[in-house]
Order: C-alpha cells, then structure tokens, then sequence
C-alpha cells in the first residue's frame, strides 16, 4: 500500500529542484554582461527574467538535459566574447574534438534547426573560435535527430544586434517589443503579453465596438 502521498508532486519538485541547481548563472545587475541564451530568445522575455522573474515550470527530466551535460566530463566551460563595452557569455553543453555541441530536448523532430538553437550554436562557434558545430534534439521517447552546422557570420551579427538592444533597454529600463512565436503559449510571461486584465462580466460584441442595441 503505497499511501495518499502525492508522488506526482515529489518527482514535480525533485525535477524543479534540479532544474535550479543546472540554471544558466547570470547577474540580473550586470547589464554589460548578456548571457548568450538571453539574446537568442525572446527579449522581452529576457528583460523580464531579470526585473521581474517568474518561475519557469519544467515538464520533465528531458527538460534538464543540457544543463546536465554541462556538468559532465565533456561540458566546456563558460567564455566571454569582448564587444566594445558590452560582454556576451556563452556556454557550449560539449566540445568533442573540435566540435560544438548542444542539445535540446523537444517533442516531434523538426525538419530544420529552430531558429533561436541556430543562433545560439552559430555564437558559440564564434565564442569558442571553432568552424563547426551540432545541435543534437532529443524527444522524450528517445528519438533523436542532429544537424550539422557551419560558423556564419550574418547569423553572429544578428545577435550582437540583439546583444546591444537588450542592454540599451534594461539600462532605460524600457520593456521589449513582442516577438510572437510558437513558443509564446508555454512562457510563463503569457498572461503579461496577451492578456491584460480579466474581464469579470459578459460583455456583448455590439458593446465592445460602442454601438448601441437602438443602432
């Protein structure tokens, strides 16, 4: 007899208890310094991560794989890239002869790279001075799939564009445009974006747009 406890819960918190300890170190403060992850995602997110964070909520173990292998023989270490006054610090999941790696848990296999993991490893190519590079996607029944990539350098200016965009706006304290994507219905900022406040009482059509029931 195994009880009423919760074991749904204790895995949830173990898996979040992790998650935390593998967390990207960034310091919310230091606005010269943007980590790499930040400036690959959605800005605004990124600005919100650091004035006014909310915690992310992780579905699973696969969910924790990079910071894992971060962690492991293999994981690089992390590495500032100089720009003018600004700094950009990155950090590969592993370098295998030569080769950056990353990995990235996902639900169906794509037919091409996301765009925010082509940024991220093309960077780190740049940060770590390497031509090539893998990011390896992984679902969570074990299917697996890796596409190889080339060190480019329109893909590198584009985020040391975003590098200096988010510095400029933390430092105005200015919240970042929206940037739509499919990956808006699982951040945790979604309400703050979409949704500004909870309507509490039935409101017609005819009403929203100001027109009378005698029109």
């Amino acid at each position: 007899m195994m009880g009423d406890r919760d074991y749904g819960s204790v895995i949830k918190n173990a898996i979040d208890s992790i998650g935390k300890e593998l967390e990207i170190d960034i310091d919310v403060k230091d606005y010269n310094t943007i980590h790499l992850a930040e400036a690959v995602q959605c800005l605004r997110r990124s600005y919100y991560d650091r004035t006014d964070p909310k915690e992310v909520e992780r579905r699973g173990f696969n969910d924790l794989i990079s910071g894992l292998l971060r962690k492991l023989e293999y994981g690089s270490e992390p590495k500032l890239f100089e720009i003018d006054d600004l700094k950009l610090k990155g950090q590969a999941d592993m370098i295998v002869d030569d080769i950056i790696i990353i990995f990235r848990p996902i639900d169906v296999i794509p037919d091409a790279p996301q765009s925010s993991d082509l940024l991220y490893l093309n960077a780190c190519m740049w940060i770590y001075d390497k031509t090539d590079g893998m990011i390896l996607y992984i679902t969570s029944d074990r299917e697996e799939h890796t596409f190889s990539v080339t060190r480019d350098n329109k893909m590198f200016e584009q985020v040391v564009r975003r590098v200096r965009v988010l510095n400029d706006l933390l430092k105005d304290q200015k919240t970042p445009i929206l940037e739509p994507s499919k990956n808006c219905i699982d951040c945790q900022y979604y309400q703050r974006c979409f949704i500004s406040k909870k309507i509490s009482k039935h409101v017609s059509l005819a009403e929203m747009l100001g027109l009378s029931k005698e029109n």
